[in-house]
């Protein structure tokens, strides 16, 4: 398997602590993403969306547990029950606010993700395909915190 990155995310979030958790806690802040050259061409159209997934990759996460204690919560978790960044394939996903299209360059909004982050894909959100109502969200449901910020529990050493 060889995954390559198609470009490099570009925020104000040096690092972990202080990061929003998700898009949907990270209003007002806004970042770049420069596609490297040899992708551009597939932008194409992609101006057309409010929102797109960016598919990256946490360069900067601690190895890998199987059990964790994810922001927002103080029990410990199954890492696949959680968005924690220390994953055994360290793969993030954000759905993003389009703000523009500039040849190669991207501006979003309300963005969750560290500076120099490694995009690894775009893909458009699409509410036909990206959202399910659901009754049940195993642990979240019992929290209520909108605004929560990371801290540095997840950041490599």
């Amino acid at each position: 398997m060889h995954i390559k990155p198609i470009g490099v995310i570009r925020t104000p979030f040096r690092q972990a602590a202080g990061t929003p958790l998700q898009p949907s806690m990270a209003q007002g802040a806004e970042g770049t993403v420069e596609v490297f050259a040899e992708y551009a061409a597939g932008l194409k159209d992609l101006e057309e969306f409010e929102r797109i997934w960016l598919i990256y990759w946490f360069h900067r996460a601690a190895p890998a547990e199987l059990v964790v204690r994810p922001y927002m919560d103080s029990d410990l978790r199954g890492v696949f029950a959680t968005r924690a960044p220390s994953r055994p394939n360290p793969i993030g996903m954000s759905a993003v606010k389009l703000l523009s299209v500039e040849g190669a360059l991207l501006r979003v909004a309300e963005i969750d993700i560290l500076d120099g982050t490694p995009l690894l894909d775009i893909k458009p959100y699409a509410p036909l395909f990206d959202h399910y109502p659901v009754r049940r969200c195993g642990w979240l449901d019992r929290r209520s915190r909108r605004d929560a910020l990371a801290d540095d529990r997840f950041q490599e050493p």
